[in-house]
């Protein structure tokens, strides 16, 4: 067997752009589809693989971490809610403003 050359360093621009691709703002909270830790990707249950996006449940959770629901005016931290029954993901303007925060 022939012994392989390692090959050329990566340029650091290219690899700058590699790395540059920042991830989404849920990443900062567990996920809890698949229990995912903070900072970390989430990943199919079944087999391990690592996901590019999130777990929607996942988003809906950053969102009720981060930011008011300008829907039901309620604080961070306190899920949404439809005329005072608890709903199981946060309203759309509460996605919107989620982002608005991070951004």
């Amino acid at each position: 067997m022939t012994a392989r050359k390692p090959g050329a360093p990566m340029p650091q621009t290219l690899r700058a752009l590699i790395h540059s691709t920042a991830a989404h703002p849920a990443r900062q909270v567990a996920c809890p589809h698949c229990h995912a830790l903070a900072g970390k990707p989430c990943q199919l249950r079944t087999n391990g693989r690592l996901l590019p996006e999130p777990h929607p449940k996942r988003v809906s959770a950053w969102a009720q971490q981060t930011a008011c629901c300008p829907h039901c005016q309620v604080e961070p931290g306190t899920p949404c809610h439809d005329e005072h029954r608890p709903r199981t993901t946060v309203h759309t303007r509460r996605y919107q403003e989620a982002e608005d925060t991070a951004a």
